[in-house]
């Protein structure tokens, strides 16, 4: 995996294994996301082996800062029958250069990432970029923030969520919602108190629903 300014824990990175990079090798779908992208990437490729190729980037997509910086890198110049996505995560984090926690996460001295207005912007671009090489597109929704995130206010997922929602609607955009999946699963899923990160168990659940959303967009030719 490239090296990213975007925090990915080890067993999340482990866990891209053989899954083939966008820019080096064709599929038929493309994953975009952060590390829990990341984390479910593995699951949604057992589950459609042998019926679709998935391919990801080598990387953390990071905030839509980063997405806008490197989209075309990432679609490697292949039309893909399907782009699932999601930005949130990073553009909601609070910051500080001083921080000590990983990420420079720091909700009380720090500076959100992406505030909620320039997402929108942002991602309205990309979904223009994105639509014009893929015939379909999959919109994942933010999973859920833990209470005590050193970084992240919970709730602030669903501020996020609302502005990317108006966006993909306006160009009929399916959704996958990962934040209705994630928001009902117990605190054991997380990898520790106060952690976005999921467990392996629980990813395979998240991988499931992935695959599922998938499958779905594709039946509807």
């Amino acid at each position: 995996m490239t090296d990213s300014p975007f925090y990915t824990p080890t067993h999340d990175r482990d866990r891209l294994g053989e899954v083939p990079a966008s820019g080096t090798r064709g599929g038929q779908v493309l994953l975009l996301g952060d590390s829990i992208s990341i984390g479910y990437t593995p699951g949604v490729c057992r589950l459609l082996q042998g019926f679709k190729t998935v391919c990801r980037p080598d990387a953390n997509c990071g905030d839509t800062e980063c997405g806008l910086e490197n989209i075309h890198a990432w679609l490697g110049g292949h039309h893909w029958e399907v782009i699932h996505f999601n930005w949130g995560l990073h553009d909601l984090c609070y910051r500080h250069p001083e921080a000590r926690v990983y990420g420079n996460r720091d909700k009380v001295r720090g500076t959100q990432s992406v505030p909620v207005d320039r997402y929108a912007a942002n991602l309205r671009k990309l979904v223009r970029v994105m639509r014009s090489q893929a015939d379909r597109l999959v919109f994942a929704t933010t999973t859920v923030v833990p209470g005590g995130e050193a970084g992240r206010f919970s709730g602030d997922e669903m501020k996020y969520n609302e502005a990317a929602l108006a966006v993909v609607k306006e160009h009929g955009i399916f959704i996958d919602d990962l934040y209705d999946l994630t928001r009902a699963m117990p605190a054991s899923s997380f990898i520790a108190p106060g952690d976005v990160h999921f467990t392996v168990e629980a990813y395979e659940v998240i991988s499931r629903k992935v695959a599922q959303s998938i499958r779905e967009v594709l039946s509807k030719g």
